[in-house]
């Protein structure tokens, strides 16, 4: 089989490029079209407003004489035979299956739990907010008003809070053994576009993600797995030094319930602060780690896409994004986190009496804003004096900040309003687009001076690559505290923690940073896990 990379063809429908791309391809092989297969899609806006379409394809010419051939003919080609590794989960077997546990329903519990499964193992996965169907009514009643349920919001809940953002499925981790291939398909059978295979930038939008989670719920437990919603972990139960045990109590009816278990994977958010602090109770090591927090920015969509495409570009280009970094006087980074298309700013508070925000867009991207993070980086030794949980506390700090100066709402400031240090009393050309209730607030009180330095000085920075990034009217909502964990629960090479049968993973435990990333951690974890019972 041969990799061909870097076809471009001008945008257009899909069926027009298609053609474009079949007739590039009958060109190369001497007008007979080869069966192929596209692996990578991309945009190329260096010539803008004129756009072009780039992809890389497989296809598949003889025999690897032939390819070896083909390839020598076409040096200035980029093309090269090429045979992709295909990922196969482990199967378990042994005579009695060993009980083994996955808490959390975030990416790296669903996959921990999918690929035990697989294995045979017939896992069990307990989650402590709900099923996806009804934690969704539980969010949109909190942003209309309602209460905020704590066990069920924005960061808590079956998929984690990746199912209430943009569903970015990028991921920069290297990857020889084909096991985001595996997750992406898994992805699809569960109801995603063919697309996120082979888009360069794939997504999925919080809307279809809803459903996706829902089918890899559906997907385990046709596979042997059983799935415990409402059931919070409050204890360890461990002897010579190992976990034998778990206790956990039903967040709707408080029933408590100890049982047993083999293994146990970990696989928290980055917001279970209350697993944190019990894992530091009973001794399991933990790290202070690199974070960072910051505030969310909206401009209009139309403003980025003609950054991005130039005046005259086709209308059919999706919702364009944008990616920024910029270096503070003090040497701290600062960057675009998060960024989401025609989406929307999100209360995704899950603690009464604290604030947080991130952001959220559908499939579609069709809304009249893009919003992104901007992040400043905090340092363990910020916090250093605070101890372990320093960063944590941290932003416990600035949430409870946030919630009082908007009243218990997303607090809102124009930039130029910020940059200035006074109060926003108007809006201008830019209007919110905000799930919950947004109020004029000065985000200088919620900030610590040196994040709100840090943004003043990276500001200039943006607005040099993307001008009229810093435009006044531009709309900071804050805080953005939850960018990832600010602890690590350390863990060996063979991925267990100094508690023996103890396995944490994922984003919450200090090992990924995104929905792909957490899967595959996630993956990988149940292996060690099945490695360790063979």
């Amino acid at each position: 089989m041969l990799r061909i990379s870097e076809i471009k063809v001008p945008v257009g429908p899909p069926e027009a490029e298609r053609a474009a791309l079949e007739a590039r391809l009958k060109k190369l092989f001497r007008g007979s079209l080869p069966a192929y297969q596209i692996v990578r899609h991309g945009l190329d806006a260096r010539k803008k407003p004129q756009i072009f379409s780039v992809y890389t394809v497989d296809a598949v010419w003889g025999s690897p004489e032939q390819e070896k051939a083909f390839c020598e003919r076409n040096r200035a080609l980029k093309a090269a035979p090429v045979q992709e590794k295909r990922y196969q989960p482990p199967r378990f077997e042994g005579e009695a299956a060993p009980r083994v546990t996955v808490v959390g329903a975030g990416p790296a519990g669903l996959f921990a739990a999918l690929i035990l499964a697989k294995a045979g193992l017939a896992p069990l996965l307990i989650e402590q907010g709900a099923p996806v169907e009804e934690r969704q009514q539980d969010v949109e009643r909190f942003w209309e008003g309602g209460p905020l349920k704590p066990w069920s919001n924005v960061q808590f809940g079956e998929g984690g809070a990746g199912t209430f953002s943009d569903g970015k499925l990028s991921s920069g981790i290297r990857d020889a053994d084909g096991r985001i291939a595996w997750m992406l398909d898994a992805f699809i059978r569960a109801g995603a576009p063919e697309s996120i295979r082979y888009e360069a930038k794939p997504h999925i939008g919080t809307d279809v993600l809803r459903r996706v989670v829902k089918g890899l719920r559906e997907e385990i437990l046709a596979s042997g797995g059983q799935i415990l919603f409402h059931t919070r972990l409050t204890d360890l139960v461990i002897g010579d030094g190992r976990v034998c045990g778990i206790v956990t109590e039903n967040t709707e009816t408080q029933e408590w319930r100890e049982t047993g278990t083999d293994a146990l994977i970990l696989a928290p958010g980055h917001s279970a602060r209350a697993l944190f602090r019990l894992l530091r109770e009973k001794g399991a090591a933990m790290e202070s780690k690199p974070f960072a927090m910051g505030v969310r920015i909206q401009h209009p969509q139309a403003q980025i896409d003609t950054l991005q495409y130039g005046e005259g570009a086709p209308d059919l280009l999706p919702a364009a994004d944008y990616k920024l970094t910029a270096i503070a006087a003090d040497g701290r980074g600062v960057y675009s986190f998060c960024m989401c298309p025609g989406g929307y700013v999100v209360n995704a508070s899950s603690e009464a009496g604290r604030l947080c925000v991130n952001g959220m867009s559908d499939a579609a991207r069709d809304g009249e804003n893009a919003n992104a993070a901007l992040a400043v980086q905090i340092r363990p030794s910020d916090t250093a004096d605070a101890g372990l949980f320093g960063g944590m506390e941290l932003q416990e700090k600035l949430e409870t900040a946030a919630w009082r100066a908007g009243g218990g709402k997303i607090p809102l400031q124009l930039w130029g309003d910020f940059e200035a240090g006074r109060d926003s009393s108007a809006l201008g050309e830019v209007r919110p687009a905000c799930k919950g209730g947004w109020d004029f607030a000065d985000l200088r009180d919620v900030l610590p001076d040196f994040l709100t330095r840090a943004l003043t000085d990276a500001m200039p920075q943006f607005a040099r690559r993307l001008p009229g990034f810093d435009r006044p009217d531009a709309l900071l909502c804050g805080v953005e505290s939850r960018t990832s964990s600010p602890v690590r629960i350390l863990r060996d090479t063979a991925g267990e923690s100094n508690i023996r049968g103890l396995y944490p993973c994922g984003e919450g435990a200090g090992y990924a940073g995104g929905i792909t990333s957490a899967a595959v951690d996630g993956m990988k974890t149940a292996e060690a896990v099945i490695a360790a019972i063979i």
